[in-house]
């Protein structure tokens, strides 16, 4: 009996630790952000600051589809608790799908920025166009350890780690997608209202 408590208790812990570190690294890239947006309400004091930029179609897609992630990682957390292991399966593949579509339209987004002549570089570049660039590819490089987090979380589902009883890596892995897609639409609306 008192062995199981042990067990039970350094499971506790263990699953604190882990959140309170994520905690910590999600507060880290908020700041990150925060510099970010900053820099870019200082900078359209510029002369050169384009007033009229327009964000892609792709962008506002991307955004709906983002939120639909964060709808099927809920999802998948509630089926396991319940131990229904093909909803799971189901709503995690979902939000894969959805996690890489939301990263081809972001790319298609870029291809739109450009095909209106705004480049991050060069003889197209401005810079408001390139604080976009910035802004949505470095919410993509935290959305990779997303994708990867997510990953692993499916290889652990079909090795069965998880259950009704042991749910961290799901826990985990939803906290995380729910801050990139809060993230995101916050993203998004800035840049959105905040031309």
């Amino acid at each position: 009996m008192t062995m199981t408590m042990t067990t039970e208790e350094d499971q506790l812990r263990k699953a604190k630790s882990a959140k309170l570190i994520l905690l910590f690294a999600m507060v880290s890239m908020t700041m990150m952000f925060a510099g970010l947006t900053s820099a870019f309400v200082v900078s359209k004091s510029r002369a050169d600051w384009l007033k009229n930029f327009e964000l892609p179609t792709a962008f506002f897609f991307s955004t709906a589809v983002i939120i639909g992630c964060s709808v099927t990682f809920y999802l998948a957390k509630k089926a396991i608790q319940k131990d229904n292991r093909g909803a799971t399966t189901a709503f995690l593949l979902a939000t894969l799908i959805l996690g890489v579509l939301f990263v081809v339209l972001q790319f298609v987004g870029f291809g739109q920025i450009m095909e209106s002549g705004y480049y991050m570089t060069g003889q197209g570049s401005s810079i408001t166009a390139t604080f976009l660039y910035i802004i949505a590819f470095v919410h993509l490089l935290h959305l990779a350890g997303g994708l990867i987090s997510l990953l692993i979380v499916i290889y652990n589902h079909f090795k069965q780690k998880y259950n009704s009883t042991q749910t961290l890596g799901i826990e985990l892995g939803a906290m995380y997608w729910h801050f990139l897609d809060l993230l995101w639409v916050l993203l998004f609306l800035f840049l959105y209202f905040f031309k």
